[in-house]
């Protein structure tokens, strides 16, 4: 079996146009690759090089720059034996390729990132909104979303109140010294 650095020297090799970047910090590898080869290293990730868990799928919004959105998959073998990460950036008008036919698991995950940021996924056998109701207009997990929520018209489903945030239980002290003063929990130790 491979590792995942020889994993990553078949993909540089194989891809050499569709690598951005390669890194690797203090033990985990992380491959960035173009949205248009991110089919091919996906398959070639899961049928050649062995990882049969998507462990993780997440999306990050960077308001304000070109293209606006990245999607990070965290790949791993069943035995635990290597482990990598494989990002791609995405703008706005753009679709990612879905990878529920690699790992069947990804569809709920991909469901979640349409749902919260409105990254769409080309061939999702079920691209249906999973956390909001059907309709809804906006993607609440993208930074130019406010914080204190959005009117609703649908009292039943969602409060149109805003959120009462301050001094809530997930709210960071920023004005506190030092990074675990500003942590929730540390308003406890006082």
């Amino acid at each position: 079996m491979s590792t995942a650095i020889q994993d990553i020297g078949a993909i540089r090799e194989k891809w050499a146009e569709g690598v951005v970047e390669t890194v690797d910090f203090r033990g985990e590898h992380t491959v960035e690759v173009k949205l248009d080869s991110l089919a091919a290293i996906m398959a070639f990730c899961r049928k050649e090089a062995g990882f049969d868990l998507l462990l993780d799928m997440a999306s990050l919004d960077h308001f304000g720059e070109h293209p606006r959105f990245e999607m990070v998959y965290e790949l791993a073998t069943i035995n635990d034996s290597k482990h990598l990460r494989i990002r791609a950036k995405v703008a706005e008008d753009e679709e990612v390729p879905s990878v529920v036919s690699l790992w069947a698991g990804a569809e709920w995950h991909e469901r979640e990132v349409y749902d919260m940021m409105g990254i769409r996924f080309k061939d999702h056998p079920d691209l249906r909104r999973i956390l909001m109701w059907e309709g809804y207009p906006f993607y609440p997990l993208r930074k130019d979303f406010p914080l204190a929520g959005r009117p609703s018209e649908m009292p039943d489903v969602a409060f149109s109140d805003k959120a009462p945030l301050e001094g809530g239980p997930f709210v960071t002290s920023a004005g506190a010294k030092g990074p675990v003063r500003r942590e929730p929990r540390s308003r406890e130790i006082d």
